[in-house]
């Protein structure tokens, strides 16, 4: 057996369903520290978190997979940082590709006004609602 075999991967952490993380929460749940995380920032362009009125970093889940994705590369695979951005960049392109992109846009593509804005009880627009709600509740 191979050293390889003997490693353990521990099971991605289960991400709580919220709108917005902030970064100790994010490092508790990657299992890094939060200077990693702001180093992770200036090396890899699409991890970009907002900021609140406060100036605290906000992670949505997207950023929360993104930095998993990030520390199992650096980790786990053994990448350079550099390895892992070009990794990166080329796995975006591929799933991302303009094939990829028309046919996203011939599927959503509204017919009507009607589609576009939905019913009062659209799923899009509660959830809109409700990322709002978190806002509001994070500035107060």
């Amino acid at each position: 057996m191979s050293a390889e075999e003997h490693l353990i991967v521990p099971p991605e952490p289960e991400i709580p369903d919220k709108l917005y993380f902030r970064i100790g929460e994010v490092a508790r749940l990657a299992g890094i520290k939060p200077y990693v995380l702001r180093f992770w920032e200036t090396e890899f362009s699409t991890l970009k978190p907002k900021n609140s009125g406060t100036g605290q970093r906000l992670y949505r889940r997207k950023d929360v997979e993104l930095v998993l994705e990030i520390k199992r590369l650096l980790y786990e695979r053994r990448f350079t940082i550099e390895g892992a951005r070009k990794f990166m960049e080329t796995q975006a392109k591929s799933e991302f590709g303009p094939s990829a992109r028309s046919a996203r846009v011939k599927k959503t593509q509204p017919k009507g006004q009607a589609s576009l804005f939905g019913s009062d009880d659209s799923p899009a627009l509660d959830k809109v609602r409700d990322e709002l709600k978190a806002l509001l509740s994070l500035l107060k």
